[in-house]
């Protein structure tokens, strides 16, 4: 354990060495050929020799050097990947979920964020991502532009697109259909949505869903008015909205649209969810310490990174595909959400 006891204890100023095979061997009690196998994922290793070595790569704190497993091997162990809009709640967690995933994998992820709304930016985008050779290339998209660039980029490596396509077979994947049911029940009739940009597939997915899960319960649709996706954008289309206010129940496309649809709705004298029980979607970190707490569905967009990433890296390694992912949104209740006024007491 040399290598960790110059960690834990070494001269103050000192360069520690990392950990290399040969150490992880020793503490395992293997011959360094055997961690080799392991690294490559060879599955003859007996079990107990296996969980020795695993237990070895934890203790040392183990980092594969890619840079000399790239001149080995003649391959990148580079990823890169294309993504938009992360200072989204959405975006930003498939992105940080992709790239843990991507490091556990032995890879690591070239992020590049773009404005979708420049056109030449996603281009240029793209060649940066390729000039250097990497591995493989992953794209994290969601608007039409994106898609629009990607069907004229010149790829030659592996590539993996993960996007909310427009499917509406299956609207319960995107939560709607469940916050809609929860507030019918509630007793909630008329209705209102703030959806997100009609550039995104993913807004046209939920707005989809609203409509279809309104439509099979027989109750109206309501207004449908359009955000992109942040607060102060949910503000406004609350506070621009008719007056009386034409809804008990507004359900907003995701939860930071849905904080700013709050407030507007308290400086226009509506309690939540006294007068107007309020709903979103994503159930971001802050969600539960609204005022009041925020009804939602959890999506789980780490899923989402790390299928994005499992399934490049079986394409780069020519091994079999996953298959497709299952999206189990789960609905939170919480304080925003009541009967409707005429039901209460």
């Amino acid at each position: 354990m040399r290598a960790q006891r110059e960690q834990a204890g070494g001269t103050p100023g000192r360069v520690v060495r990392p950990a290399t095979i040969y150490d992880v061997a020793a503490e395992a009690g293997v011959s360094h050929q055997t961690v080799s196998r392991f690294l490559r994922g060879y599955e003859g290793i007996r079990p107990q020799t296996r969980e020795r070595v695993m237990a070895a790569l934890s203790s040392l704190d183990y980092r594969p050097n890619l840079a000399a497993r790239g001149l080995k091997s003649g391959r990148s162990h580079r990823i890169g990947a294309l993504t938009h809009e992360v200072v989204q709640v959405g975006p930003s967690r498939i992105a940080e979920s992709a790239s843990a995933a991507a490091r556990e994998a032995g890879y690591i992820l070239d992020l590049i964020s773009v404005d979708t709304r420049d056109p030449r930016a996603i281009d240029e985008a793209l060649v940066q991502l390729t000039q250097h050779s990497p591995a493989g290339v992953l794209v994290l998209a969601s608007t039409d532009e994106m898609l629009t660039a990607l069907t004229k980029a010149d790829i030659r490596v592996p590539m993996h697109l993960e996007t909310e396509l427009d499917d509406p077979t299956s609207p319960s994947e995107t939560g709607v259909p469940a916050l809609v049911e929860h507030l019918a029940a509630l007793g909630h009739t008329r209705f209102m949505l703030i959806a997100g940009p009609p550039n995104w597939s993913a807004a046209r997915r939920r707005e989809h869903a609203y409509e279809s899960a309104l439509e099979q319960l027989r109750l109206p649709t309501g207004p449908i008015l359009h955000g992109d996706w942040s607060a102060a954008s949910g503000y406004r289309a609350i506070a621009d909205a008719a007056s009386p206010f034409p809804a008990t129940a507004v359900l907003a496309a995701n939860d930071q649209m849905a904080l700013g649809a709050m407030l507007a709705l308290k400086e226009r004298g509506l309690a939540v969810p006294g007068d107007v029980s309020v709903v979103g979607i994503d159930d971001n970190p802050e969600a539960a310490y609204y005022d009041p707490p925020l009804t939602t569905v959890h999506l789980d967009f780490e899923a989402t990174g790390r299928h994005a990433v499992t399934t490049l890296v079986a394409r780069i390694e020519e091994k079999e595909i996953p298959g497709r992912l299952a999206r189990h949104p789960r609905l939170v209740v919480r304080r925003s959400s009541g009967p409707v006024p005429a039901l209460i007491g």
